[in-house]
């Protein structure tokens, strides 16, 4: 049986992954199950889970929301899915949509859009374009480990770079000092600012929670080298769990702070979806003695549900514990002299201006005339 479309997944052949199973999406209407065949087909332990590209040659790179949570109305995300490999990320379920599995499939079935540049560019110079700042990275981290050789997101800025447009991005990768040579240059327009997302100081979390993004401190790093650019840096809390990283929420905003960074946020865990079987999943392996409690809070905060998808409270929960988060996250940003919240720095749309097309052969052979 395919291994890449069972559900219970034997533990050495997902080691460095974080979800502990692969079951179906939601529109699949079978789940299979790995078992013993009788010819000792367990026996040996099967070989690690690899890590397989796909190109989407999608029509389109800009996403287009009408959320009232979300700072931005447009986004572009070069990848689908994410070799980080969050336990907790929140577009685990947008891989249901490709028929694969929101689990494993999500950390190790992986498409990239190679012409996303050049798409881009015909987008920004269509006919009505009105100019709003793009978001890079909503859904799927564009510095995960594959853009290290694809370099999807650099060509992405380079793009963005020759129109003017401004771009925000949220990462968890310092990647994105490879970048800061664009970035820097952009900033000194007022088109850019970027945030770094830490749910951790504690480096052994972060490996069995995020287990192939940077390290706690390489992501600390990262915020230095963007804020020293001159790059306007914030840095996102998130997603902050009860009873596990709760109670580091002022130590990441002082470290932060030390950093220069400008401003900060946070979120909330959320569990949508099949997010909610897996999260569970997790806990039991890596934290059995504790889950209770986790899962006992996560409720408090959502109403007595696993999650609340109301706006205005899927981001930051409600009731008295939530209340407790925000309160405490308001405390230590005005102690820190940090600014909350995304709009903190305004990004310039008038500069827009779309550069001229590179002239065919024809164009240049009518040049003579």
């Amino acid at each position: 049986m395919d291994e890449s479309t069972t559900s219970h997944m034997h533990p050495d052949s997902r080691r460095g992954r974080a979800a502990v199973s692969n079951q179906s999406g939601r529109y699949e209407a079978r789940e299979r199950e790995w078992c013993d065949d009788g010819w000792g087909s367990l026996d040996a332990a099967p070989a690690a889970l690899s890590t397989t590209l796909t190109k989407d040659s999608s029509r389109k790179v800009l996403s287009y929301n009408t959320s009232p949570d979300l700072g931005f109305d447009r986004s572009i995300n070069p990848y689908r899915g994410c070799e980080h490999g969050c336990i907790y990320c929140f577009a685990r379920p947008t891989h249901a949509w490709l028929g694969l599995s929101p689990g494993l499939d999500f950390e190790s079935r992986l498409s990239f859009k190679p012409d996303a540049p050049a798409v881009l560019a015909r987008e920004l110079r269509r006919r009505g374009y009105k100019c709003r700042p793009i978001a890079l990275g909503t859904n799927t981290d564009p510095y995960q480990p594959v853009e290290r050789r694809l370099a999807v997101t650099r060509e992405l800025l380079k793009v963005l770079d020759s129109f003017n447009h401004p771009v925000s991005i949220v990462t968890k990768s310092n990647l994105i000092c490879r970048d800061i040579d664009i970035l820097a240059a952009m900033a000194a327009r007022g088109l850019v600012k970027a945030a770094v997302s830490i749910t951790t100081l504690d480096q052994h979390l972060a490996r069995r929670m995020e287990p192939r993004a940077a390290t706690p401190e390489r992501r600390l790093d990262a915020l230095a080298s963007l804020a020293k650019a001159g790059i306007p840096t914030a840095v996102m809390v998130a997603p902050v769990i009860p009873a596990l990283t709760d109670m580091e929420m002022e130590a990441i905003l002082g470290r932060a702070a030390g950093c220069g960074v400008l401003a900060a946020g946070y979120i909330l865990l959320r569990l949508p979806l099949e997010i909610k079987a897996l999260w569970r999943e997790w806990l039991a392996e890596h934290y059995p003695d504790r889950a209770e409690r986790i899962m006992r809070h996560i409720r408090e905060a959502r109403g007595g549900k696993d999650y609340d998808s109301q706006f205005h409270q899927r981001m930051v929960g409600a009731g008295p514990y939530a209340e407790l988060i925000a309160r405490r996250f308001e405390l230590a940003c005005r102690r820190l002299d940090l600014g909350q919240g995304r709009a903190e720095h305004q990004l310039d749309c008038e500069q827009f201006r779309p550069p001229p097309e590179p002239a065919s052969i024809g164009d240049d052979q009518l040049r003579l005339f």
